[in-house]
Formats: C-alpha cells, sequence, structure tokens
C-alpha cells in the first residue's frame, strides 16, 4: 500500500468516493491523451476495423452514413475504442488502486501480473471478436440479405462493433477475475465445477447478449472459448485457492501448537 492510504476500515464513505472520483479522472485523462494520437491514424484504423463487412461486400461498394455528423461521430468512436485498447494496462492499474486497500498486505504483491494479465485477456478477447466472431457474423447478415441491395450506415456497424469486441473483451477478463476472487476465499474450485451446469447456461445467456445473430452457431463460437476459459478458471481457483487453504491450515496449526 503507498504510503499515506488507509485502509477500508479507516476510510470513510466520503474518502471512498473521492478516490473513486480520482481513479475515474485518471482513467479519463489517459483516454483523452490517447485519443489524439489515435485521431491522426483514424482513417486508417477505421479501414482496418471495417474490413470484416466490407471483405463481404461487392467490389467497390463502401459504408454509407446519413446524418451530416456521422462520418464526424465514426471516427470520434474509432479514435475511443483504439485509446482504450492502448491504454487498457493503465485502466487496469487505476482499478487495482482502487481495491488494493481492500487487498491483504501479501496481495497486494500482485499488482503486475494482474495489469500484465488483465491487459492480455481483454486484448485478447478483442482480437478474437475482431477475427472470429464479427466476420463471422457480417458473412450470415448479408448472407441472409443476398436478394437484396446492402446499405450499411457507418453508425449502425459501428455501434455493433463496439458492443461485440468490448463485450467479448470483458468476458475474457474471467480467469483474473477467478483468481483474486478464489485468493480472497469467495470461491472454490470445487464450487466452480459443482455450478458448472449454471455456468454453462450463463455462458450461452451471454454469449446470446454479445453475438448479434441468432444462430446457434455464431453463439457457439463465442461460447466454446468462454467454457474454455472456465475451464482455465477452475484450473486457477484450484492452484490458488488450494494455497489459501494450506496457508489457514498452518495458521490453525500454529495457534492450536
Amino acid at each position: 500500500m503507498r504510503k499515506g492510504n488507509k485502509s477500508p476500515d479507516e476510510m470513510t464513505f466520503l474518502e471512498h468516493l473521492e478516490d473513486l472520483r480520482k481513479r475515474i479522472f485518471y482513467s479519463f485523462l489517459a483516454l483523452i491523451i490517447a485519443v489524439i494520437p489515435a485521431w491522426f491514424f483514424h482513417k486508417d484504423i477505421y479501414n482496418i476495423l471495417a474490413r470484416p463487412v466490407t471483405q463481404y461486400l461487392p467490389e467497390g461498394d463502401k459504408l454509407a452514413f446519413i446524418k451530416l455528423t456521422d462520418p464526424f461521430m465514426l471516427y470520434i468512436k474509432v479514435s475511443l475504442l483504439t485509446a482504450i485498447l492502448f491504454t487498457s494496462p493503465f485502466l487496469f492499474l487505476q482499478f487495482w488502486y482502487f481495491i488494493a486497500p481492500g487487498l491483504y498486505r501479501k496481495e497486494k504483491k500482485y499488482v503486475i501480473p494482474f495489469v500484465l494479465f488483465s491487459s492480455s485477456f481483454f486484448i485478447l478477447g478483442a482480437l478474437f471478436g475482431y477475427f472470429i466472431v464479427f466476420p463471422w457474423a457480417c458473412r450470415f447478415f448479408l448472407g441472409m440479405g443476398a436478394d437484396f441491395q446492402a446499405v450499411i450506415t457507418v453508425g449502425e456497424y459501428f455501434s455493433l462493433a463496439l458492443r461485440v469486441l468490448l463485450g467479448i473483451a470483458l468476458v475474457f477478463e474471467l480467469p483474473t477475475l477467478v483468481f483474486f476472487l478464489s485468493r480472497m476465499g469467495i470461491i472454490t474450485a470445487r464450487w466452480m465445477v459443482k455450478n458448472f451446469k449454471y455456468a454453462v447456461l450463463f455462458v450461452f445467456i451471454i454469449a446470446a447478449i454479445i453475438t448479434p445473430t441468432p444462430d446457434m452457431v455464431t453463439q457457439s463460437i463465442v461460447a466454446v472459448p468462454m467454457l474454455g476459459l472456465y475451464g482455465l478458471s477452475i484450473l486457477i481457483a484450484l492452484i490458488f485457492g488450494k494455497k489459501r487453504e494450506k496457508k489457514r491450515k498452518n495458521s490453525e496449526e500454529d495457534l492450536s501448537g
């Protein structure tokens, strides 16, 4: 814990709010700073993000816009998404600083692994959505409308892209979340295995919310990796949960001795 920080029991409700405000302000400031350089490359970034749908359009076709301000708002969204991905380590660090007062002293040393793995899984999830899920969804929708003239607006397309990419990126945070919950003794590997059938149901519900298509194939493309992440999370809880349980038993033996 940094010098001058208080434990959660010593902090008042207003101090908690003040700390939250500070973390949000730093995160917002980092995003604003990152958006500026991203703006200079907004057309190149747009071409990359539009690739999942433009690769299936007839040659020469482009995305359309209806409102005069649509292109400007599009480039703002493109720059913001880029800023979120590139500043994700700093954003997760701010989140860590906010929850750190509630952790044990030995658990605070995990700040670097937390930021590293959180950022890695977040970006990995976004890449998975970009290269796997979204192209499949675009091909599905365009295939359904093959008998019609496609007029896809940039606003509609990128709103959908943001939902899918960021949604999957957040879902990929499951292993990191389980690591800390298991370290805190809130969940165990045995509990996760016991509730696996409910996890499967929950995973498919989340996949249905994230994916833009109603077919089970596209939902399964998202759900199967999520179940893989759940299996990885069980392993994480087993390893680190056991360590915590062993420490608890050793402490009890020391007290009884």
